[in-house]
């Protein structure tokens, strides 16, 4: 067995957390991977997994041999594309992407791609339907929030989080909240109740979490009418920071009760079929993804303090 696989299946593991989740993600049985871990450590001389009933963590040992794994992963990647890069000529690349990603910050991305890659050809689809990512012939799936279990392969490349915000027209013509259970008293835009997201959540305590109900005369299923609609001075909205923080930064939206906002982020992540046989075309886009994107997002930088430590009042 290769080492290159090797180092594969110990990244997979070290990423999903589990080796149950590895195995699923690489078509192998838990125990393979296990057993494969197994004979790792025993060859490099350290146990580079800390194994408790229901997860696995990474040794000290283990976080360096990560570090190195990625770096030998990603250079035996670079080498292959350098290699089929011609084959890309003939290819098509088909992105699907949840509408709000894709409009406010995937598309540029998507044409600094594209202008990397001249002989390729790009696909972009912006679907709200969180199910059936991969269907119509789609290699890449841009999705936000925590997958479930699935065979697929979610590889995280940014984060966003939910601000509750309004527009300073209607601040000033019906107050401004001080307090979530306030939001019983105000207009409110939201969602669909058919979209999960129409469920907002704030937080009740330190490290708790609660959803609030809200009661709203005008809504819609996508987030770029939401906020439009907030502007104008409709109601409170709950958006995503990818998508306010202009607005925020400028003062066309002002976050309300930041002590009450969760401020739990929600990963912005690449769902492909697998992680074998991998086509040269997604494989480069991944690998543009993991640097495209910078660590924190640069949407977090209309916040000048970070109010997740503020303490509940």
């Amino acid at each position: 067995m290769s080492r290159y696989f090797e180092m594969q299946v110990f990244v997979r593991a070290a990423e999903d957390g589990s080796f149950s989740a590895a195995a699923r993600n690489l078509a192998l049985t838990p125990s393979a991977v296990s057993k494969l871990i197994a004979r790792m450590e025993d060859r490099l001389g350290v146990l580079l997994f800390r194994r408790t009933y229901r997860s696995i963590q990474l040794t000290q040992e283990g976080e360096a041999f990560y570090q190195a794994a990625l770096t030998a992963i990603e250079a035996v990647e670079s080498a292959d594309a350098a290699v089929f890069s011609g084959m890309a000529a003939q290819q098509t690349l088909r992105i699907r992407s949840m509408p709000i990603i894709g409009q406010t910050v995937l598309a540029a991305k998507v044409a600094e791609f594209s202008l990397q890659h001249p002989n390729l050809s790009v696909e972009m689809l912006l679907r709200i339907d969180s199910t059936h990512l991969l269907d119509d012939g789609v290699d890449i799936a841009i999705h936000v929030g925590h997958m479930k279990d699935s065979s697929l392969v979610a590889m995280p490349f940014s984060s966003t989080r939910w601000i509750i915000c309004a527009s300073p027209s209607y601040l000033a013509q019906h107050g401004t909240p001080s307090h979530p259970d306030d939001l019983a008293n105000h207009a409110c835009v939201n969602f669909v109740s058919s979209i999960a997201a129409s469920l907002w959540m704030v937080r009740s305590g330190e490290h708790m979490a609660k959803p609030l109900q809200v009661k709203s005369r005008i809504v819609s299923n996508q987030a770029s009418v939401l906020i439009e609609f907030a502007r104008a001075g409709l109601g409170i909205a709950r958006l995503t920071e990818v998508q306010v923080a202009d607005d925020l930064a400028q003062g066309r939206l002002i976050e309300l009760f930041p002590k009450h906002q969760c401020h739990e982020e929600d990963p912005i992540i690449a769902v492909y079929q697998s992680r074998r046989h991998l086509s040269s075309r997604i494989r480069a886009f991944i690998g543009f993804l993991r640097t495209a994107f910078p660590d924190p997002p640069a949407w977090r930088h209309w916040r000048k303090g970070d109010n997740s430590t503020l303490p509940m009042s």
